[in-house]
């Protein structure tokens, strides 16, 4: 069955993937019409969120968000697809990194990192910066149940040499990198909600108090790699700025948690910026601390 429901879906993503990007916005504005007003997708939990999130904000505020918001995810996930088919000069046209020099520089001096990002804007589109870079890039991601699909998204994201490790073979695989002097970029987004049993840690974000991950600080001091930020700002539809923010070199002289906060405040201020662009439709607060 479930290789049946590849074979079916294979051909529609790629027709989507080659489509002009002219229609192929269309087409995400037919989507966005589906999900938004006909099924509703998440539309209660996306509203919480906004909510307890930004609670300055007058109803009719969050309602735009709100709109725009749905807009930008049907972009995004389409754009995730349209990947399939796009050049690399295609790529460096709509994703521009911006200080490229930051992270070079941790390359001269043979210092492994951690690059830390959120569901915010093209998360999707990041895996690009590995054309651009000696590091050996390495994604941590989530395994999808159907193996076919996730044979295409390793094959999708590793166009642009990214090698996709599962959450749980991440520390076998820094153990021997670290043994063998490979010089690794390891991308984790860290900004959602943490299962019960791996809670290390609650901490204030958008002004609730909530568990939050703590895995990449705690990978970071274990093997000793630096911690950078990976900002990206959408500056248009279908085109992303991103630049990277240094936050801990040397993360083992940092209190224990330290780390955690000081990433959580960058993407914070991100969300701050531009509201629309964060991923509203994950339980985040879901665990948060009542008072």
């Amino acid at each position: 069955m479930q290789f049946l429901v590849y074979i079916l879906a294979y051909p529609i993503l790629w027709l989507i993937s080659i489509l002009p990007f002219r229609i192929f916005y269309w087409f995400s504005d037919f989507i966005f019409f589906l999900v938004y007003y006909v099924l509703g997708y998440r539309r209660k939990v996306v509203r919480e969120n906004l909510t307890l999130a930004l609670p300055h904000l007058s109803d009719a505020e969050r309602k735009v968000i709100e709109k725009k918001f749905y807009q930008h995810m049907c972009d995004m996930f389409l754009e995730m697809i349209k990947t399939m088919s796009m050049s690399a000069e295609e790529m460096d046209r709509r994703f521009a990194i911006t200080n490229l020099e930051v992270i070079q520089e941790y390359e001269k001096r043979g210092r492994s990192a951690i690059l830390v990002t959120s569901h915010y804007a093209s998360f999707e589109w990041i895996l690009t910066i590995n054309t651009k870079l000696k590091f050996k890039g390495i994604a941590v991601y989530k395994k999808i149940a159907n193996p076919y699909f996730d044979k295409l998204v390793r094959k999708i994201r590793s166009k642009y040499n990214t090698e996709l490790v599962e959450t749980r073979k991440t520390i076998p695989l820094m153990a021997q990198n670290q043994r063998n002097g490979i010089l690794s970029l390891y991308g984790l987004a860290s900004d959602q909600s943490p299962k019960l049993d791996r809670i290390f840690h609650s901490s204030t974000f958008m002004g609730i108090e909530v568990p939050v991950h703590t895995g990449s600080e705690m990978l970071a001091k274990k093997y000793d790699l630096s911690v950078i930020f990976f900002k990206v700002k959408k500056v248009k539809r279908g085109y992303y700025e991103a630049s990277f923010i240094p936050i801990a070199d040397n993360p083992r002289e940092y209190d224990d948690f330290k780390i955690t906060e000081m990433y959580l405040h960058e993407v914070e201020k991100q969300i701050l910026e531009a509201p629309e662009f964060y991923l509203w439709t994950h339980k985040r607060w879901k665990h948060r601390v009542q008072k």
